[in-house]
């Protein structure tokens, strides 16, 4: 991953709400949640939830599948890795046992109960 697009990815993270939506698409795993399910958990107007789904996507962070007339979202999860491989890269000085999450790999986590 680039700088400019793991600061484009950030970016979009530094939000409260797109922050939220996408915790909330990472611990639905996979199979993702439907649009509606996601303004329901988090209580937020559609038109409101579809701005910032279209910037959570627009970064690569999360896809969206259509089902019919609606949609389901879900994080790409190799998106996140890159991340996340970007920011600890090089971590502790080249002893990267030291800092790294212990559950780091995206398969690794995607069906876990708890990455610990």
């Amino acid at each position: 991953m680039e700088i400019k697009d793991a600061t484009l990815a950030l970016a979009a993270l530094g939000q409260t709400t797109r922050l939220s939506v996408f915790r909330l698409l990472v611990e639905a795993g996979p199979e993702g949640r439907m649009a509606g399910d996601i303004a329901d958990a988090l209580s937020l107007p559609g038109a409101t939830l579809s701005f910032h789904l279209k910037e959570l996507a627009s970064v690569g962070l999360i896809q969206g599948e259509p089902r019919g007339r609606f949609i389901c979202y879900r994080a790409d999860f190799g998106r996140m890795t890159e991340l996340i491989a970007f920011l600890t890269h090089n971590c502790c000085g080249g002893q990267a046992n030291a800092c790294l999450p212990v559950c780091a790999p995206a398969d690794a986590c995607a069906g876990a109960d708890r990455c610990a």
